[in-house]
């Protein structure tokens, strides 16, 4: 739970430096970068159980 909360107060810095320095480019990046983040944590836990059906 406590990384839910680091995690959304460095999403909220992130919004408010894209807001004050006008650099909209930043949140698509971001966003690309947690959905691969999620992606990739998905596939490492699923992993084990694959290799057991085997």
């Amino acid at each position: 739970m406590r990384f839910l909360r680091h995690l959304r107060g460095l999403l909220r810095e992130m919004f408010q430096f894209a807001r004050e320095n006008k650099a909209w480019w930043i949140i698509p990046v971001v966003i690309v970068l947690l959905l691969a983040g999620l992606i990739i944590v998905g596939v490492t836990a699923v992993s084990p159980f694959v290799y057991s059906l085997f």
